[in-house]
């Protein structure tokens, strides 16, 4: 029985937020959920049927979806970063993909029967991973620091490198079937690539020109990278057919990395606006997976998969990580982590999408060999990445890390002395001159909202076992509890008192937060620290005994506030109102005596 329209659309919607609901819940990648629940929803039961429900929209629909997903993942492409990368990742996004490109193209040439060039574009679509399947991994396995600095910045650089590479090879293929002699296809090729590269600069710099010198006003930028990015990708693929989607990439890398430009507020939006996409996308292009045709593939898919886990990768990171000082277990684990997430589903749909429109052989077995690698490395790697770490002992000991929220005189005050006890300490905050003066003091920090999408995949939770919110705003550190709360523990995440206590209706509504709101003593609001730090009280260390305790330690200071304790096992203590400090231990108390 074929549903109506609105009725499709509603269940998609809901579906979507069901997909990232239990993303959320259980700890996965959202693709995981997305792809499942997308094929109940399509091929099992039929309630979803996209080619009825959008016709001749269907393509436009993916096609705009795609290009706005690789505009956000430029957006995210900084080119100074990636000079100060390591040579493994170097590797990794250069020679790496490339041999892992060969390999996937010939397993898929000589296991599934393709042709050549159908063969060539699974392999290229396959070499993206990506932070969105990454970040999650990373903090269930938590392996040592060289591995998940690696994985981490391969994700981030290979999702718009990857992306550039997959479309140049799919232009290729295009313009071959149209081409009349191999110099004719590489001079059309040239062109596309060309228009893609000339048109991505072109408007990403009258763009950044337009930002920086505020031609757009605040509440309209959003609206206008928008619309300025759409163009582009139309006017593109009206002069070059299929170049729109490297012209929205370059231009969003164009504009990530222009001087005094400011694109947080747009990778925000773009960023949400991914989300939303992301999650109609999957399912609507999962709802169109031919589940007969996977089945039909049989072994030869599954030989697939092998090659992908246990060939191209280990190859890979042979060639990439050849002379460099990483242990030997550490190459092992990086053999059996590479996931690959939304880019490759993404772009892999639109492009049997435009193949079927030009009547290309086995065009329609594209999405679903795809979805089928996707479906399984993230599966399998999800299941067994943290036991193999344990067995090859490459996780990191107990995370004792401490996460906070806020980068003002206070926290950078708390960081300062946690850091000299040996505590890793990274601050964070929206406000770029606390930012910078964290910076500047040498604290490690990260600019932004730290439960933003954009902090999921570029913050580093791995070694992170507490969360202090130390911010002004009560609103923010409530964000930060619920967020944090979640990943970490209720019982691991404090916030300071941004005042009195409410009362009232305001209270109840409020009292789950307040239950958070312990840290330190009753009285030891966010103001009141910063007035005591500001008159000269001093955060100090020290060590208590069994012959100097804390009655000892009482009576030779005055008008002290314990915060925290470290145990003689380097363990971090949040000392709570009423709480003292375990003995032995290193004390870390505000001491306004000294003022």
């Amino acid at each position: 029985m074929l549903l109506s329209a609105p009725l499709m659309l509603v269940i998609i919607g809901l579906g979507s937020l069901l997909a990232q609901w239990l993303a959320w819940l259980l700890k996965i990648p959202a693709i995981l959920p997305l792809l499942l629940l997308g094929v109940v929803l399509g091929p099992v039961t039929h309630v979803i049927q996209p080619d009825a429900l959008f016709g001749d929209l269907l393509f436009p629909l993916v096609s705009i979806s795609v290009a706005i997903i690789l505009f956000e993942g430029a957006l995210t492409l900084r080119v100074d970063e990636v000079r100060g990368l390591g040579g493994v990742v170097r590797n990794l996004v250069t020679i790496g993909m490339l041999v892992t490109f060969a390999v996937i193209s010939l397993a898929c040439w000589w296991l599934l029967g393709f042709e050549p060039e159908l063969a060539a574009l699974v392999g290229a679509v396959t070499v993206v991973t990506g932070p969105t399947v990454i970040a999650p991994l990373m903090r269930v396995v938590r392996p040592n620091a060289a591995i998940n600095q690696v994985l981490r910045w391969e994700g981030i650089v290979i999702d718009p490198v990857g992306a550039i590479f997959t479309l140049l090879v799919f232009e290729f293929i295009t313009l071959r079937e149209h081409a009349e002699s191999l110099t004719h296809l590489f001079w059309t090729l040239g062109e596309t690539a060309a228009a893609g590269l000339v048109l991505g600069s072109v408007f990403g710099y009258v763009l950044g020109v337009a930002l920086r010198r505020v031609w757009i006003p605040a509440y309209l930028q959003n609206l206008g990278v928008l619309a300025v990015m759409l163009t582009a990708f139309g006017l593109s693929n009206a002069l070059a057919d299929e170049s729109g989607m490297l012209t929205v990439t370059v231009m969003g890398i164009w504009l990530a990395n222009m001087r005094d430009v400011d694109t947080t507020d747009i990778l925000a939006f773009k960023e949400e606006l991914s989300a939303i996409l992301i999650s109609a996308l999957f399912i609507i292009l999962a709802a169109r997976l031919d589940i007969h045709a996977l089945i039909e593939m049989g072994w030869p898919l599954i030989g697939l998969l092998l090659v992908v886990q246990f060939i191209a990768r280990p190859l890979c990171i042979a060639v990439s990580t050849w002379r460099s000082s990483l242990h030997w277990r550490d190459r092992l684990l990086l053999c059996w982590i590479s996931p690959r997430g939304i880019v490759a589903a993404a772009v892999s749909s639109l492009f049997a999408l435009t193949l079927q429109r030009m009547n290309y052989p086995q065009a329609d077995k594209l999405v679903t060999v795809v979805f089928a690698i996707i479906i399984g490395t993230v599966v399998l790697q999800s299941l067994t990445s943290r036991g193999i770490a344990r067995a090859l002992r490459v996780q990191q000991k107990t995370p004792r890390g401490v996460l906070i929220i806020g980068a003002n005189s206070v926290a950078r005050m708390v960081a300062k002395v946690l850091m000299k006890q040996d505590i890793p300490v990274r601050l964070t905050d929206s406000s770029w001159e606390y930012y910078r003066q964290a910076r500047m003091d040498g604290i490690p920090a990260y600019y932004g909202n730290a439960w933003s999408e954009h902090a999921e995949n570029f913050l580093d939770l791995s070694g992170v076992s507490q969360v202090l919110a130390l911010s002004p705003n009560r609103h923010q550190n409530a964000l930060a509890v619920y967020h944090f709360g979640h990943i970490f523990g209720r019982e691991k995440v404090y916030a300071v008192r941004s005042g009195p206590a409410l009362k009232g209706a305001r209270s109840q509504e409020n009292s789950r937060f307040q239950r958070h709101e312990v840290l330190f003593s009753s009285d030891a609001t966010y103001s009141k620290l910063s007035s005591l730090l500001a008159k000269g009280a001093v955060i100090k260390a020290t060590h208590l005994s069994e012959s100097f305790g804390w009655i000892d330690y009482l009576e030779k200071n005055s008008g002290v506030l314990p915060l925290f304790a470290v145990r003689e096992n380097d363990t971090l203590v949040v000392l709570k109102d009423g709480n003292t400090p375990p003995v032995p231990c290193t004390l870390i108390a505000l001491v306004q005596n000294e003022a």
